[in-house]
């Protein structure tokens, strides 16, 4: 029942038939409105053809009643529109000479054309004329009842056909459009048979018209999908091939302790045993960034943003880790850095480029985070400075995969990462260019 209702072909197909059926009322209702109001045209018309043909006769004009009329001839029988006339014949002082099938008299008058009688308590519909002379003045008279029938058959003969029409239609139609949605029946049987590990893809050549923007779209996706899958399955590859060292070397140096070891040995292993596990945490850190940001390429789609301001909260979170450290944090450059892209990847990738710097520049340094909108490029530089007394500077681990996030959320966005020639006073720069002759920078 949930698949019948959600059936395109029954949402087509209802649409289209409830727009044929009010079409189709309006025609019928159209058809009924001419159907009345040619009926009483020809009506009027026969009322002045009957008069015309009296007054044309010459002397007096009698009628036999109808009972007295007699029987019509063998072969002969009654016409569906033939109508029941009445006939009032006048002279010039008003004396009435002829008259058939009235139930009530209406009054003389001098008047002519057509008019609206109420004879016997029902509504006549009639027409008087004067001869050329004005010696004979004619009124055939009908009722409109008769008049309303002939107008309702009228009409239903014009809406008849396209009632009967309507169910054929539907069939037709519903026919129609089940075979013009074959492409579409198609296109998904190949995409259910779509395997994300296969680098096939769906050909937009041969596709209707409508039909090849989805493709694209589909193939877009199973491309993005084959690299995220390709990227995940290099991650694990890379988790299981750095942790091994780590991990191996402190299984080592916690079986040393086992030993009878001399206290400075002891101390030297204890420092080895932190040294490897602050290594292994910042190691698992920037995989599960690389992680993160392979997810978010999939799940976040593009959108407007101010890189500026979203470098000022980046600098603002890192404020206090920069105090521990002594470092410096600043901001220059454009106040406004307008751009279309991934919030989240490019968050990611400032994070990393101020954290490196922190993590590879001397206590007392100033990482200096840098922004040229106009140019479309962005940059981190560092200069040392005075470390305080009071701050031990932590060991650099080198990993190195902080900037393969940065180069990942660059290639993303179409951008470059590199290293720079540092402006004066700096000792190193490194830059993500966004401007349109930057080519897309490599994953690795």
């Amino acid at each position: 029942m949930e698949n019948s209702r959600n059936s395109l072909l029954l949402y087509l197909l209802a649409w289209v038939l409830g727009a044929l059926a009010l079409v189709w009322a309006s025609f019928v209702a159209v058809g009924f409105q001419t159907g009345h109001h040619e009926a009483d045209e020809l009506t009027d018309g026969h009322l002045a053809s009957v008069a015309a043909v009296l007054l044309s006769q010459r002397g007096e004009t009698r009628f036999v009643p109808e009972a007295n009329a007699g029987a019509p001839a063998p072969g002969l029988k009654s016409h569906d529109y033939q109508q029941s006339l009445s006939v009032l014949i006048w002279d010039a002082r008003g004396q009435l000479l002829t008259q058939t099938r009235l139930p009530e008299l209406p009054a003389f008058g001098s008047e002519e054309g057509f008019s609206s009688l109420m004879l016997g308590g029902e509504p006549w519909r009639a027409f008087a004329r004067w001869d050329s002379q004005r010696q004979r003045r004619v009124m055939v008279l009908l009722r409109e009842a008769e008049r309303d029938e002939l107008a309702w058959d009228i009409a239903s003969q014009v809406a008849e056909p396209s009632l009967w029409l309507l169910p054929v239609v539907a069939l037709a139609l519903g026919l129609a459009l089940w075979r013009g949605l074959r492409p579409l029946h198609a296109l998904s049987r190949e995409v259910h048979e779509l395997d994300p590990r296969e680098p096939r893809t769906l050909d937009p050549q041969g596709r209707k018209q409508e039909l090849r923007g989805v493709v694209e779209a589909i193939n877009a996706l199973s491309q993005r999908s084959r690299e995220a899958l390709r990227r995940e399955q290099e991650l694990a590859s890379e988790l299981a091939h750095e942790l091994r060292t780590p991990l191996a070397s402190l299984s080592l140096h916690a079986g040393n302790l086992r030993q009878n070891l001399a206290p400075q040995d002891r101390e030297q292993a204890l420092l080895r045993i932190e040294h490897e596990a602050l290594r292994t945490d910042q190691l698992l850190q920037e995989l599960l960034a690389l992680a993160r940001a392979s997810r978010a390429e999939m799940a976040e789609a593009r959108q407007a943003l101010d890189l500026a301001e979203l470098a000022a909260r980046v600098l603002g979170e890192h404020a206090q880790a920069a105090l521990d450290s002594g470092h410096e944090l600043a901001l220059s450059g454009s106040e406004q850095f307008r751009m279309e892209g991934h919030p989240t990847l490019l968050e990611l990738a400032l994070r990393n480029l101020v954290e490196n710097a922190l993590s590879h520049s001397p206590p007392g340094s100033l990482v200096e985070l840098q922004l040229d909108a106009q140019a479309r490029w962005l940059q981190v530089c560092d200069r040392p400075g005075v470390a305080p007394a009071e701050v031990r500077r932590v060991p650099t681990l080198g990993l190195g995969l902080g900037h393969r996030v940065i180069a990942k959320v660059a290639a993303v966005h179409g951008a470059r990462f590199e290293a720079r020639p540092p402006p004066p006073g700096f000792s190193s720069c490194y830059r993500i260019s966004f401007g349109p002759g930057a080519a897309p920078a490599a994953a690795d």
